[in-house]
């Protein structure tokens, strides 16, 4: 099985190197940003999972931005997690409905700005996951940046009964940061069902999603630095 780490290297560096990363800089400790992420989204929107979705919850990077505003566009209610889970309301709702700059609104600098700040206990059961991705493999294994906070969303959507191993998980990536090489994956990992590049649509074989948060996988200062975490506990 590959490394986490070396695969983050590898995939960092070959961005680097062959001018795929686009604005931020540099694309190294990120979820990068990509040349060909506006066609991926397309791709992606033309999902039926994703098309018609009353609400997804989506991760705040740069690549997956044009698909964010894809999806307000088309009228679905976007979810995005507040930095690091650091507040109880610990999600963004932005609803089409009600946002009055759909391009502005999802981006992580303007969310707050535009959206509603929600606790888990106020989002509908989500259609979709959309994630950011360092790599991924052919059977849906996800690399991330490795802080764990996208699994650790994924986790507290568990544990409200807001998604289940229905519930369908999207990431848009560049050709080249979909591997060919086996990823061995945590217990709290999740897996993603349908990889968007720009040229390509892969349904993966992924295996089973996380049943909820691993306690085992948190140290104390990860749990006090995140409210929702004591609430769930108790």
């Amino acid at each position: 099985m590959a490394d986490k780490d070396s695969i983050r290297a590898r995939i960092w560096d070959r961005l680097a190197d062959d001018e795929i990363a686009r604005f931020p800089f540099p694309p190294h400790g990120r979820i990068t940003n990509f040349k060909g992420a506006s066609e991926a989204a397309e791709r992606a929107m033309a999902l039926p999972e994703l098309d018609g979705a009353d609400a997804v919850k989506a991760n705040p990077d740069a690549p997956q931005l044009p698909l964010r505003r894809r999806l307000l566009k088309a009228g679905t209610t976007v979810y995005m997690a507040v930095p690091r889970l650091g507040e109880e309301a610990c999600f963004v709702e932005l609803d089409p409905a009600s946002v009055s700059d759909l391009d502005a609104a999802p981006t992580v600098s303007h969310m707050g700005s535009y959206g509603t700040r929600v606790g888990p206990e106020a989002l509908p059961e989500v259609d979709a996951v959309v994630s950011g991705s360092v790599a991924v493999d052919h059977v849906g294994v996800r690399v991330g940046k490795g802080e764990g906070y996208s699994d650790l969303e994924f986790g507290v959507l568990r544990e409200f009964g807001l998604v289940d191993d229905d519930t369908p998980t999207v990431t848009t990536v560049h050709d080249v940061q979909v591997i060919e090489a086996a990823v061995d994956p945590d217990r709290h990992d999740v897996p993603i069902d349908i990889i968007c590049t720009p040229t390509r649509t892969i349904r993966t074989e992924p295996g089973a999603k996380p049943t909820g948060i691993y306690w085992s996988a948190l140290d104390s200062t990860r749990r006090e630095e995140i409210p929702i975490l004591d609430r769930i506990a108790h």
